[in-house]
């Protein structure tokens, strides 16, 4: 009897850490997936196939262990997978910022706070901030305003009572982008250090005209 009961132990022990190790193997390759479901995500029938799937195994995870073996671990598991597979959220299909910015050929990408295109509604914003060009794109990545760089004069931040601002100037034409909140400052002077960061100084009028006689 005793040595039918350690061998017994000694099983149990075995089957748990190898269901230890499966679940920790299964963990790390999630973390390792995560990025390539971001990327899935952006398609809508591999997405719902993904989410179909999912279903599927965490179902079978409930319902095989406590027919065969009597594991309640790897139901709960199952079961998160279950619910998992329906609380995710839907396709993303948009273009993300880093292809946006990739396809734009943006060097920078800051956050732009808010801004209003003429008579039209105020939108939150990012800066694509580029060699050629200084983009201000919506949630939907549309642009709203863009900059040459060559023409660009100024890039200022300011505090308006509650509001921090930014000023930039082009020939005869400005924009203001204005921020609210807790790191209003902070982000204000972030998008003004790295506008100016591409503001070419203008030529010397004393060089123009040398360069002229030449």
């Amino acid at each position: 009897m005793p040595a039918t009961t350690a061998q017994a132990h000694d099983s149990s022990d075995t089957l748990s850490t190898r269901l230890r190790n499966a679940l920790v193997g299964t963990a790390f390759a999630f973390v390792l997936v995560i990025p390539r479901l971001l990327h899935l995500r952006r398609n809508p029938g591999s997405w719902a196939a993904f989410r179909v799937l999912l279903g599927i195994a965490g179902a079978a995870l409930v319902v095989l262990p406590l027919s065969v073996w009597n594991s309640y671990l790897l139901a709960v598991v199952g079961l998160a997978l279950f619910i998992t597979a329906i609380l995710l959220p839907p396709a993303h299909p948009d273009t993300s910022a880093e292809d946006k910015a990739a396809e734009l050929g943006a060097l920078v990408v800051v956050n732009g706070g808010r801004y209003q295109p003429g008579n039209g509604p105020a939108a939150t914003v990012r800066l694509y901030v580029g060699q050629e060009h200084l983009w201000a794109l919506d949630k939907n990545l549309q642009p709203l305003v863009v900059i040459p760089i060559a023409q660009l004069t100024a890039a200022r931040a300011e505090k308006t009572g509650p509001l921090w601002l930014l000023h930039l100037q082009w020939e005869d034409q400005r924009a203001e982008f204005y921020y609210r909140g807790v790191f209003a400052e902070h982000l204000a002077r972030v998008a003004e250090s790295t506008v100016r960061s591409v503001i070419r100084p203008a030529v010397p009028v004393l060089a123009q005209r040398r360069a002229a006689g030449a």
